[in-house]
């Protein structure tokens, strides 16, 4: 028998099987934490803004429908909650997981940067020396200024499209905006890395 899709899994969801969203929360759950960490900068915010996020479906289940994938409407919800918070510059209180919670709705702590580091780094070596590891740590570092210091929306459509690894169609929808002024976005965003890291690249290649 073929596993359900995420949108079928949603659409059980909505007709009242709220445990059909445990496998969504944590199929999901990672990718949006470090895609809410890159927005937020910070690891706590980015586990309780998730947390918040699905609560938000949940919330919307019932107006829910199926006409783009499900990790569309989710990154769209969680691109609202990190503006929102981003924006109204709200504080928020790393919380506690309470013994015997359930995970999927109170996550455990994770470090965020550590594990984008881990995802990202591309040395050659398995064991790579002290000096590869500082070298690494700093490219990692001028690599996330740089995307950081992008204007608001640019910011966004490299996130979603570098890391994420959402299509142009997706992101654009995400965004509200048509898949060529997607591309237009990108493109000025990609340049803009390109000329920001030129320097830096190009003392690594030296």
């Amino acid at each position: 028998m073929a596993a359900e899709s995420d949108e079928q899994q949603m659409l059980r969801v909505k007709a009242g099987d709220a445990d059909a969203l445990t496998p969504l929360v944590e199929r999901y759950r990672t990718p949006l934490v470090h895609f809410l960490y890159r927005m937020v900068h910070d690891a706590a915010t980015a586990e309780e803004l998730a947390q918040e996020v699905f609560l938000r479906v949940y919330r919307a289940r019932s107006s829910y429908k199926p006409r783009a994938k499900f990790s569309t409407w989710l990154f769209k919800i969680a691109t609202n909650v990190a503006f929102n918070s981003l924006r109204d510059g709200r504080l928020r209180r790393t919380r506690e997981v309470p013994a015997g919670s359930d995970a999927a709705w109170n996550p455990k702590r994770t470090e965020a940067a550590d594990e984008e580091r881990e995802r990202l780094a591309d040395v050659a070596d398995a064991r790579p020396t002290m000096e590869q590891y500082l070298m690494e740590r700093e490219r990692l570092a001028v690599i996330r200024q740089a995307v950081e210091e992008l204007p608001e929306k640019q910011r966004l459509a490299v996130l979603l499209h570098k890391y994420q690894e959402l299509d142009y169609r997706e992101i654009a929808e995400i965004l509200e905006c048509s898949e060529s002024a997607l591309k237009s976005l990108l493109f000025r965003a990609y340049e803009a890395l390109r000329v920001r890291l030129k320097p830096f690249v190009g003392n690594q290649e030296a």
